[in-house]
């Protein structure tokens, strides 16, 4: 069990910021993605914690910023009080093994030329495992905890040797072996057929629970993280605009963004069949190029003309625990 003081959180971002330089020929500074700009929130130690957003919004640059991965360009990550921008060396690879990562591709994620069994001891080598019969202690009992029975048969096998879900198992597996504190789960199953998606996802919900590990579930599909968030932030075009607990912001949103991926969901009512949904047009602006204001004005039905499109709005809090960057949320 983590016995952690609960009253301080495991993560802190403090308006993260994470920007890459498009440059030609090499040298010719063309412009800056804004892939992160701006990102504030905690996450407590055995909390699960989804970000939910569309593609291109700045989810996996923000996992791999928390990872260690990406360097912040400004703003801080703070991990049990400790800033990330002070780890270096051998302090950087102590972080990251109290972090583990669930890659969206279990396929890429694992070496096509390793079988399993060396896949899972190549991080324990890393970090100093051993002796080796720890080691294969560790990875017996990591196998056997992510259904991959009979270990003797899997431990051989290599990854083209799996289906996908056996693959992702895999790679929860490896995420656990050096008993993380944070697991960062980008896109777990989007790869995956339908038919395991949900065992993925209750094979991580199962462990994050049991180990009392905390979980940011990064995805684009909001129809999921009622059963396996207890917090949603809601991020577009680099910034979260909306953050609450998961029954607050899928039943009562505050931001039309929040809304319009909610009318996106499929919904299995008949009635649905002779009703036109009325979702906002047009694409998520360029992260070279953001719109000022309200990067979501350009898109938004209830846009307020003068104020949306001019002036960036703060976090307001609508309710209890619920934070919305909108301006219709403004106190009168």
């Amino acid at each position: 069990m983590n016995t952690r003081d609960r009253s301080e959180p495991l993560l802190v971002a403090e308006d993260l910021q994470t920007h890459f330089e498009l440059r030609q020929w090499g040298f010719i500074r063309t412009g800056t993605v804004r892939a992160v700009d701006g990102v504030r929130f905690t996450l407590d130690a055995g909390e699960a914690a989804a970000v939910v957003g569309e593609s291109g919004c700045g989810k996996s640059s923000l996992a791999r910023t928390l990872l260690g991965l990406n360097r912040p360009t400004g703003g801080a990550v703070r991990f049990e009080g400790q800033s990330l921008a002070d780890l270096k060396g051998a302090d950087l690879k102590a972080y990251r093994a109290r972090v583990g990562y669930v890659q969206q591709d279990p396929y890429g994620a694992l070496p096509p030329f390793m079988d399993i069994r060396r896949a899972l001891e190549e991080p324990l080598v890393v970090h100093g495992i051993g002796p080796r019969a720890e080691r294969e202690r560790r990875i017996d009992a990591a196998l056997e905890e992510v259904g991959l029975t009979p270990v003797a048969q899997v431990r051989g096998k290599f990854p083209h040797q799996l289906s996908g879900g056996q693959q992702q198992r895999v790679v929860i597996a490896r995420a656990l072996l050096l008993r993380p504190k944070l697991i960062i789960a980008d896109e777990p199953v989007s790869m995956l057929d339908a038919s395991v998606r949900v065992e993925i996802l209750d094979l991580l919900h199962r462990v994050q629970r049991e180990h009392d590990i905390a979980l940011l579930y990064i995805t684009h599909d909001l129809s999921t993280v009622r059963h396996y968030a207890g917090r949603v932030m809601v991020m577009y075009a680099g910034r979260i605009v909306e953050q609450a607990p998961v029954d607050a912001l899928l039943d009562a949103p505050q931001h039309p963004y929040t809304e319009a991926l909610l009318s996106a969901l499929a919904d299995p009512d008949p009635a649905n069949a002779r009703q036109m949904r009325e979702i906002p047009g047009g694409e998520a602006p360029s992260l070279v190029s953001p719109p000022p204001g309200c990067r979501f004005h350009p898109r938004c039905p209830q846009a307020m003309a003068g104020v949306c499109e001019t002036r960036d709005p703060p976090d307001f809090r609508p309710a209890p625990y619920h934070r919305a960057a909108c301006w219709l949320r403004e106190p009168e």
